[in-house]
């Protein structure tokens, strides 16, 4: 994907987080126990780190466009759903093994930044 798209991307990916932190804080409440909802929290809080994380990817990927940039985009979309998802759908069904989901979508997330990293290092 080229930079303009990693953009979109970045966006999509905040509005949805955004929209699922609003969702957790108020149409959850009540709903699922307190230790769950600091779960959801995590989830939507790293969702937004990740979905700022798209836009420096689009930032680089327009910088130096020969770069692995898109790797690490792709690495972030991975690990919002693996990461976030599993956050999620652990909060929504009440069940614990999702969180052995997570672990991936973190590892995920540390693989993009690293391929920023590189990115920017190699320049060109």
């Amino acid at each position: 994907m080229i930079a303009r798209e990693w953009m979109i991307a970045g966006a999509v990916c905040a509005m949805i987080g955004v929209a699922l932190g609003a969702f957790g804080a108020h149409g959850l409440s009540g709903w699922v126990a307190p230790d769950l909802l600091v779960i959801w929290e995590t989830g939507a809080r790293y969702q937004m780190y990740h979905a700022f994380g798209m836009f420096v990817v689009a930032i680089v990927a327009g910088q130096w466009p020969q770069s692995p940039a898109s790797v690490a985009g792709w690495a972030f979309v991975a690990g919002v759903v693996l990461f976030s998802g599993s956050l999620y759908l652990m909060t929504l069904t009440g069940i614990r093994l999702f969180g052995a989901i997570t672990p991936l979508g973190g590892v995920a997330f540390i693989i993009g930044w690293a391929t920023i990293g590189w990115s920017a290092w190699r320049g060109s």
